[in-house]
């Protein structure tokens, strides 16, 4: 199934001149139809009109098109089911994929990984792991029974 241009400009939320320049300057190229002269319409894709909606994303932003290039070339080496376990992050110079919680690939530098932490997960995975695990209240010496919450209170209350 394809979308004439003036559904794709629409959906993607560019304007037709956008649409036209991308198509013919091969930043988004519809996959199922070209133009082949005077009186054809191009059809684009779901795919390709999801692109363009990147696209326009990336230039809400301020991102260079130079940048978007870059990103989209990546994208469109990518399968469609790839796509959806995607995400795309700018800082302004460069874009970068996220493909998991804790790793980036900057894409102008031709897939350089780099890692990231998240404190929140790390804090999960502590959180999960200390709670299995024996523990002292401060104030408590080891000689004292831990596990008798009731006589730990009675005991706080009379310091």
């Amino acid at each position: 199934m394809g979308f004439r241009g003036p559904v794709a400009h629409r959906v993607a939320g560019i304007t037709y001149r956008q649409l036209d320049y991308w198509a013919r300057t091969g930043l988004v190229v519809p996959e199922i139809r070209q133009a082949g002269g005077s009186g054809t319409q191009r059809l684009y894709s779901f795919r390709d009109i999801l692109l363009l909606r990147v696209v326009k994303r990336f230039l809400d932003v301020g991102i260079s098109l130079q940048q978007i290039r870059v990103a989209i070339e990546h994208l469109r080496a990518r399968g469609v089911e790839d796509l959806t376990e995607i995400t795309l992050l700018s800082d302004g110079f460069s874009v970068y994929e996220c493909t998991t919680a804790s790793e980036l690939y900057d894409l102008s530098k031709g897939g350089q990984g780099m890692f990231l932490i998240s404190v929140s997960s790390v804090w999960k995975e502590i959180e999960g792991t200390l709670s299995a695990l024996p523990s002292e209240k401060a104030g408590i010496t080891a000689s004292q029974d831990p596990s008798d919450e009731l006589a730990a209170r009675r005991r706080d209350r009379a310091v």
